[in-house]
């Protein structure tokens, strides 16, 4: 039977577990870089009864083993956390790997997260969290309080592994002859607070269906080069023939050069390598233990005699399998969503990452909040999030700035990364992914769990400029650093377009910080923590209509960043709203209709001009195919989320390698616009976890027809429209134990739904089943009439 996750007494009681065992280290082990270790034990079984449960962690990475069986299909375990607070372990039922008798248990070690390298080349931290790899384990009779068969002490063995090197960024080394090596040396237990291990109650990384190549060429070197079709966190496997020592060493690329040559210099200082040496004989069939890389492309150079008689990509993940579908008209906007799939699928490896390829790999967290609602739709992301949130307020600083990324390595080195904590949009993730989780998954425990280090962070970035008005400093390290709208399109050198201010972003994100905080505590029943954050939030709103927007409407620096998140987020004074909407159309035309946004801009745009009624021009800068532009990517060939707009450009050559990732989810948040916009709909805030569901859609005649689908806890919700001339049939199916909620506007007449008529402008309750809809649509307000050339145009 397939080894999964099982839960104890004291798991289900939330008490932590009684370890009778010992964190222990294999002395054989020389440090970071050097060849892996193994821990053995052999014991006794008098009889097998079915219901024998290992707990098992280590420090660094494990693979266990009972009499040669690996234990769970589970990868990179026991994960990556704040390890110094924080350190997970698995609980497996083991019972079908024993037998009566004697037994063997060996745990495999390697670097891992815990100490390979982290953080990019020019300040590389080794060693993060300890320069001693060790493992924790429990044999026991049943998954309670069973007794103890066997557990890690000092009197196990360990020796070297056939894993020469591992490391996250560096890739790994096998040498296949050194296999079945005996255990030659001893073990040491080390000081450990039991108190820092916690069960593991999110999924496990696991490997996804595999991809076989889809091409494949010689290169000038001789060297083979194989295309997978699709980029991918994972690795390879390989099956290879060949005489005792020859050497097989494989490089990965997520893109080809202009010229279809293998390019991988956006890796950095990644090695991202692979290196295996034959045993020789019969095939030898390998994939690498304790390393991943992101990747669509695979070059295998041959040292001695052997050859590749077979290479797969597999793709691994924490979120399988997928959880929604969008179709429309447009096959680029369908390929954007499988891209967003992918992206998610390759960044989702036990921590929300910006990218699995170059020596990066971060769990940033403003690309999670923007995208964690988008990431909700398209897989079930629940435990994910809350195990990833407890890092978050592990590494909470004391004045309650919240991290740039976390698990934070930077809390450990200072020396290296001073003040790599506290920008608005990116701690504000403490806020939005549990208040994503709770409209999502109606979790109110976890807004429970994380209120109060919400309520430090909102006091914490209010104190930036001890004020409702938030002036960040420019400068990186100093206290309250903002990254702004990150990698927002500049526009020409010669006449550069405006770009959000540090300080009216930071502002607009103390709003949404406060506002959101407000009414989780009034949920939590915490008046006066509500009362407090609401007034913060009423005067931040007055303060940023004083400071930021002027009589004729204009928002800012006049960019679209700061319209859009305005408007979403209802900073607009209503009298104001006309004015604003004509001056935020200027902003998109003095792009020529392109976008305008980076990070936390980009979400917004579509909604805020849907909210303005707008549909036409959200039409018009969704489906325009230049850059910077959703489709543009797509038209380019991405199968994934490119970090820049302008990661390949117009003529095919690359753009500065030093940042430039082909797998970045964060632009994908577009997709939760096309499940809360264009199919229409979302959960409602006062029954969360889609006990009732808004149905609202915005009908974009380019995109129809459109079907999209979510699966929930209670079964599938469907949403899906057709367009003859003015008319719309919109049909939706509610689950079992739901209720739908249709809300169409004034824009809409002769609304018809299950045959009976309804008014427009009010709410119309759908019980479980399917529904018909039919209403007509007004004119669309058009976009804008744009030349067909421009020498202004974002690059």
């Amino acid at each position: 039977m397939d080894t999964t996750h099982v839960r104890g007494a004291a798991e289900l009681a939330g008490n932590t577990h009684s370890w009778q065992a010992q964190m222990i280290r294999p002395l054989c082990d020389e440090g970071v870089g050097t060849p892996a270790s193994f821990l053995s034990k052999r014991f006794d079984v008098p009889s097998v009864t079915g219901s024998e449960t290992l707990r098992i962690s280590a420090l660094g990475l494990y693979r266990c083993f009972i009499n040669g069986q690996r234990v769970a299909a589970d990868l990179m375990t026991p994960g990556w956390t704040a390890y110094d607070k924080r350190l997970i372990y698995q609980v497996y039922n083991v019972s079908d790997h024993l037998k009566p008798g004697e037994n063997e248990i060996v745990v495999w070690l390697a670097d891992g997260w815990y100490r390979s390298q982290l953080m990019w080349g020019n300040r590389p931290v080794f060693n993060c969290w300890g320069n001693e790899i060790a493992t924790i384990a429990e044999l026991r009779a049943d998954a309670g309080s069973g007794d103890l068969i066997v557990g890690t002490d000092e009197t196990w063995r360990s020796g070297l592994l056939p894993v020469r090197k591992s490391g996250i960024y560096f890739g790994e080394i096998y040498d296949a002859r050194l296999e079945d090596r005996p255990a030659d040396s001893g073990a040491a237990a080390i000081e450990f607070d039991m108190a820092r291990l916690v069960w593991h109650d999110s999924p496990p990384v696991r490997e996804l269906d595999p991809l076989p190549a889809i091409g494949s060429w010689m290169d000038e070197a001789g060297r083979t080069v194989y295309d997978f079709g699709q980029n991918a966190g994972g690795y390879v496997a390989l099956t290879i023939e060949g005489e005792a020592g020859a050497r097989v060493i494989v490089e990965h690329a997520e893109i080809l050069d202009k010229n279809g040559q293998f390019e991988n210099s956006n890796y950095r200082t990644a090695a991202a390598r692979l290196e295996y040496t034959l045993k020789g004989g019969a095939p030898e069939h390998y994939r690498p233990h304790f390393t991943f890389q992101g990747f669509r492309y695979a070059r295998v150079s041959i040292e001695g005699s052997a050859s590749v008689t077979d290479i797969l990509s597999i793709p691994i993940s924490s979120v399988a399998p997928v959880a929604a579908s969008f179709k429309c008209a447009q096959p680029l906007v369908n390929r954007l969503v499988e891209n967003t799939i992918w992206s998610q699928r390759s960044n989702f490896i036990d921590v929300p990452t910006d990218c699995p390829q170059r020596d990066e790999r971060l769990g940033w967290t403003g690309d999670a909040q923007i995208f964690a609602s988008a990431a909700c739709y398209l897989h079930d992301c629940h435990g994910f999030f809350v195990k990833w949130l407890h890092d978050l307020m592990a590494d909470q600083r004391e004045d309650g700035a919240i991290p740039h990324v976390s698990p934070d390595p930077t809390r450990m080195r200072p020396d290296l990364y001073p003040g790599f904590f506290g920008s608005t949009g990116w701690g504000d993730a403490i806020i939005i992914v549990p208040h994503t989780l709770y409209l999502h998954y109606g979790d109110t425990a976890i807004l429970s769990e994380t209120l109060p280090a919400m309520v430090k962070w909102v006091d914490f970035v209010w104190s930036i400029s001890n004020g409702p008005i938030v002036s960040p400093p420019r400068e990186w390290g100093q206290r309250g650093f903002s990254f702004g709208d990150w990698l927002q399109p500049k526009g020409p050198s010669a006449k550069p377009l405006p770009t959000v201010s540090d300080d009216v972003a930071a502002t607009i994100y103390l709003y949404i910080a406060a506002t959101l905080v407000a009414d989780i505590a009034a949920r939590m029943g915490e008046t006066e923590t509500a009362t407090r954050m609401r007034g913060m939030s009423d005067e931040v709103k007055r303060a940023f209509a004083h400071e930021f927007i002027t009589p004729a409407g204009r928002i800012g620096n006049d960019d679209q960043t700061s319209y859009a998140l305005a408007i979403v987020h209802d900073l607009v004074p209503e009298a104001m709203t006309e004015k604003v909407r004509e001056q935020f159309r200027h902003a998109i035309a003095r792009c020529d209709g392109r976008i305008g946004t980076g990070f936390i801009g980009t979400p917004a745009l579509l909604p805020a001009l849907v909210k303005l009624g707008e549909l036409g021009l959200a039409q018009q800068v969704f489906l325009q195919e230049e850059v910077p532009g959703w489709l543009y990517q797509v038209k380019r060939g991405a199968t994934t989320i490119w970090e820049r707009w302008d990661a390949i450009q117009e003529d095919g050559s690359i753009y500065h390698p030093q940042m430039n990732s082909y797998n970045h989810y964060a632009y994908g948040a577009v997709c939760q616009w096309l499940f809360e916009s264009v199919a229409g709909f979302r959960p409602d805030p006062e029954k969360p976890g889609f006990k009732r569901i808004v149905f609202e859609p915005a009908i974009l005649p380019e995109l129809g027809p459109v079907t999209a689908t979510h699966v929930i806890g209670q079964g599938e919700i469907f949403a899906g429209w057709t367009l003859s001339g003015d008319n719309v049939t919109y049909k939706v199916t509610v689950p079992d134990g739901c209720e739908g909620l249709l809300r169409l506007g004034q824009d809409y007449s002769e609304i018809v739904v299950d045959g009976r008529s309804v008014s427009a402008g009010t709410d119309t309750l759908l019980a479980a089943g399917t529904h018909e809809i039919t209403f007509v649509i007004q004119t669309l307000r058009p976009g804008l009439v744009l030349a067909e050339a421009s020498n202004n145009v974002p690059k």
